[in-house]
């Protein structure tokens, strides 16, 4: 939900479009089915759909100093039909000319040119600075509404109406008059007969601008403006506006005054609107990764679609059942239904990090670790918080596990400490401190019996505990921060990984190593889950690819390619149904488990 103006309703009316990191999503507005659009090598920056429907361009981010990609897709097949390289650093906006002939481009702040494509030779045609020496950056690009030979481009103290002339190859601008007022215009909407367009700045007003003699002929609201700057705009076929603000404010106004009829509040700042059809139903997509559909008579949104927006930290299936998981990430938990791709339930905690999260055994309770140092409970249907063990960690709680009895829970800090907490049906408190980790545990697997567990931590060492006598039975040691460590289920065995990128596998009786398998070519290795059988595994990274593995043989079996962040934890469900997968971009992606091998 950070990409302006991401979300776009396709002219078919069944369809939207948003990016979701490296890739573009096309989704389905009744089915929910999505297809993806793979190809740019880093995070897209800017979308946008061709009147007709036919293409969609989208743009991406890079390095200093590399160019970046403007892809064109054909709509209906899904697939590449050419990669557009000429800017710089950063695609900061695009537009497509109303019958579809020319691609305008704008580049970012290191680049800072305008280039006009040819759709169908596949080429740029002309190019040129985007916006005069002493002007600031341009931000936005939009193209006229009839003619194909002219486009806009506004930015920071900069509105200007640009001339394509094909037969000299070259473009000609003119600068905007806005009198005495200086403006970082933020969003740029074309009235449908080309006389005028609307900007939106971040001053909180609207600025109408004449296309012919290019002065400024009004703008509004004079005395009430939008609180946090107009980030997003719509416009009505009767002539009003949709405005949508960095408040989250979504308001309906007056075309002639600016005056506001209706309006709603939405979660997080608006940087999307978009509309389906004449404009009885809109869509808005805000930067707390939410999406609304609203009705344009009754004014009232519907959420249809929400995710994380912080990095996730972990995510867990209850006992038995691959209907539900629930995923773990800065302010929040949530629970998701997995048939439905849906949220079921938010634990909201503001200010605060969910670093690990487990479902009992017996399935009454979700228990939490949070930055704060305190071990949260909460109800699985409700939310309602159960009881909390303050002061659980000096530096956080990082990781934590529960007995399969629910009686106790392991958890551990970021100081290294492991304490083991008695749980009973209305008092918890502490019943052992281990003390050996110098340094933060990562991850901690119980035995079934619930006799031994196993911690691992970013010093180097995993140890193997009595948890009935408590003593240290076992320590693994490798030069390596372990992220984490499984159990095979026959329980002689453990494997573990981390940032060396290699995956161990170890003997549980004395800690020896039998065997090192190269876990990934790039980047530490976050996550591992393993069957309910032990034949496979499966491995998440920096990378950005899930990997399943063969265990016995040690071989990549399958590989999984989709996220554009570090992925941090993943899961095989009861029954190998999916496999889910959590990243640090705050992307949840579900994986069909492949059948035959």
């Amino acid at each position: 939900g950070h990409v302006p103006c991401g979300l776009i309703c396709h002219p078919d009316k069944e369809h939207v479009l948003y990016p979701l990191g490296c890739t573009v999503v096309i989704q389905d507005l009744d089915s929910k089915k999505q297809t993806f659009l793979h190809g740019h090598t880093n995070n897209v920056s800017c979308v946008i759909v061709s009147r007709n429907g036919v293409y969609v361009a989208s743009g991406q981010v890079t390095f200093m100093g590399f160019k970046a990609d403007i892809i064109l897709w054909d709509f209906q097949k899904k697939e590449l039909l050419a990669r557009l390289s000429l800017h710089k650093g950063k695609i900061e906006g695009l537009a497509f000319s109303p019958n579809s002939l020319y691609l305008v481009s704008l580049g970012g702040q290191d680049d800072g040119s305008v280039v006009v494509w040819h759709v169908g030779k596949r080429e740029a045609v002309c190019g040129s600075p985007a916006s005069a020496r002493r002007a600031g950056n341009a931000t936005v690009v939009v193209c006229s509404s009839c003619r194909d030979e002219m486009f806009a481009t506004a930015g920071n103290g900069t509105i200007r109406v640009w001339e394509l002339d094909l037969a000299n190859r070259k473009i000609r601008p003119t600068e905007c008059q806005t009198g005495q007022l200086r403006r970082v215009i933020t969003c740029v909407k074309m009235a449908d007969d080309d006389n005028y367009f609307y900007v939106g700045t971040s001053s909180g007003d609207v600025l109408k601008v004449n296309t012919k003699n290019k002065l400024m002929t009004d703008c509004g609201p004079q005395k009430e403006k939008f609180s946090s700057g107009v980030t997003a705009l719509l416009l009505l076929k009767t002539g009003d506006l949709i405005v949508g603000t960095g408040g989250g404010i979504v308001a309906l106004c007056k075309g002639s005054n600016y005056r506001v009829m209706k309006k709603i509040q939405v979660q997080g700042a608006v940087t999307s609107l978009t509309c389906r059809d004449e404009g009885h139903q809109f869509f808005v997509g805000t930067n707390q990764c939410q999406i609304y559909r609203i009705n344009y008579v009754a004014f009232k949104e519907e959420l249809i679609a929400a995710c994380h927006n912080e990095a996730i930290h972990d995510i867990v299936f209850p006992l038995g059942t691959s209907d539900l998981f629930a995923t773990c990430s800065k302010n929040d938990i949530r629970v998701w239904h997995t048939p439905e791709n849906r949220e079921l339930l938010r634990i909201v905690n503001p200010n605060m990090t969910c670093h690990a999260i487990e479902f009992m055994r017996d399935g009454k309770s979700i228990i939490s670790a949070w930055d704060d140092g305190k071990i949260r409970a909460f109800m699985p249907e409700t939310g309602r918080l159960m009881y909390v063990i303050n002061h659980a960690h000096s530096l956080g709680v990082t990781a934590i596990g529960a007995t399969s009895d629910c009686k106790r829970i392991i958890s551990g800090g970021g100081e290294g400490q492991v304490r083991v907490w008695e749980i009973g049906e209305k008092t918890h408190k502490l019943g052992e401190v281990l003390k050996e980790h110098v340094s933060a545990v990562s991850c901690i697997k119980i035995k079934k019996d619930d006799r031994e567990c196993i911690t691992a931590s970013l010093d180097g060492t995993c140890i193997i505990w009595d948890i009935v006598r408590f003593t240290r039975k076992q320590l693994i040691l490798a030069n390596t921060l372990f992220k984490c460590v499984c159990y095979h289920p026959e329980e002689y065995q453990i494997i573990t990984s981390g940032t060396d990128r290699r995956i161990g596998y170890w003997e549980v009786f004395d800690g020896s190593a039998i065997r090192e398998l190269e876990g990934s070519a790039s980047g530490s290795i976050n996550g591992m889950d393993i069957t309910s059988d032990g034949a496979y595994f499966v491995t998440g990274g920096d990378d950005h690819l899930v990997k399943l593995w063969d265990y016995k043989e040690g071989v990549v079996t399958h590989v999984g390619v989709g996220h554009s962040g570090n992925i941090t934890r993943l899961k095989i469900c009861p029954g190998n149904k999916y496999i889910v997968s959590v990243s640090a971009d705050g992307a949840i992606l579900l994986w069909k488990y492949p059948d035959s091998h």
